[in-house]
């Protein structure tokens, strides 16, 4: 079987280190190596390391962020196959050994997602599963969704995907100023289309927890506007790195990009707090003009999914203020609309 490097990031998650390591060296895979990355922890995360040095390569360094942690990491890795993991997260036994299985089967694969339970600090489940509600994870050549409309495909996160390690390494490294704290995984899981083909495995492979200090993942449905710009801040330096890569790829690409939830990201900002939104020049009518033309775009969902989507995007740029925030939670947060999802499904194609 193809060896499998699991490289684990950290920083200040001492209290669930320890099992997101166990989880990693129980692996039924024959061929694991583990790598912990420390990205200068304060909380007693390197103690923690210490009882563990006997069985996993530690990585100790200053302070940089994910995606410094990440570069760091994979600079140690010698196998074919890499899988990352948040250290608040947790891998299913089966894991490595799956995705290994997966890479050897499909040479054209540049990577292989698999579903993730979501469950809460103490690691009790919710019942739900990444991806969940009408999304399902795309499979096969995505080059020319991920040219067209990158953000507006559910990929699964980079803890819910195991990477070619040829495909990472021919990326890296992933730049550090444009993720300075989170959201390396935005670069990895986009860039990585382009280099090849993806699986989706039928089996829950990791636990994806959420406890309140996650450092993207919301823990409740409320609206947080920093996380709004936050995500507009990703899109605008992965579009920047894909149309890098695409061209040196020789790939046909789409002038401008535009996906439909990054202007649906920019329209709730515009509207919700006008004076912090990041993106100077933007206003509702040619948000929405970009929205039809990002819309029509969109070869995954039917003619009645498009509709919906203009529909919605034209409330939100005219609606009065005391309406623009109900109907920005009914697009931020499937939980509120959780009977129409079922409809949404069958319109995607």
């Amino acid at each position: 079987m193809l060896p499998v490097d699991v490289v684990i990031t950290n920083h200040d998650y001492a209290r669930f280190l320890p099992e997101a390591i166990e989880s990693a060296c129980a692996q039924t895979h024959p061929e694991v190596n583990v790598v912990v990355v420390d990205d200068g922890s304060s909380d007693g995360s390197q103690e923690v390391l210490r009882g563990f040095s006997d069985r996993v390569e530690v990585v100790l360094k200053e302070q940089g962020g994910q995606a410094s942690a990440i570069n760091a990491g994979v600079e140690r890795c010698r196998g074919e196959v890499l899988l990352l993991l948040d250290a608040d997260d947790v891998l299913r036994p089966q894991a490595a050994e799956r995705v290994a299985a997966a890479f050897a089967a499909g040479p054209r694969l540049s990577k292989v997602q698999f579903p993730m339970a979501i469950v809460d600090a103490e690691r009790r489940p919710s019942g739900e599963v990444k991806p969940g509600g009408h999304l399902r994870a795309p499979v096969g050549d995505q080059r020319a969704a991920e040219l067209a409309f990158p953000f507006d495909i559910a990929w699964l996160p980079g803890g819910g995907t195991g990477f070619r390690t040829e495909a990472v390494r021919r990326i890296l490294p992933i730049p550090e100023a444009d993720y300075p704290r989170s959201g390396a995984d935005w670069y990895l899981v986009h860039l990585t289309a382009l280099l090849g083909e993806a699986a989706l495995l039928g089996e829950v492979c990791a636990e994806y927890r959420i406890h309140g200090g996650n450092a993207y993942e919301l823990a409740r449905e409320e609206i947080d506007l920093d996380h709004v710009r936050e995500s507009i801040a990703f899109a605008r330096v992965t579009t920047r790195s894909l149309e890098a890569l695409a061209d040196e790829l020789g790939l046909e690409r789409a002038h401008p990009i535009l996906s439909y939830a990054d202007l649906a990201n920019r329209l709730v900002s515009l509207r919700l707090e006008p004076g912090r939104h990041p993106v100077a020049g933007d206003r509702p009518r040619a948000l929405l003009a970009d929205a039809l033309r990002a819309t029509r775009r969109r070869f995954d969902v039917s003619p009645p999914m498009k509709a919906l989507l203009v529909a919605w995007f034209a409330l939100e740029a005219a609606a009065p203020r005391r309406l623009a925030r109900p109907l920005a939670e009914i697009f931020l947060f499937p939980g509120r609309r959780a009977r129409f999802n079922r409809v949404l499904g069958r319109w995607r194609r």
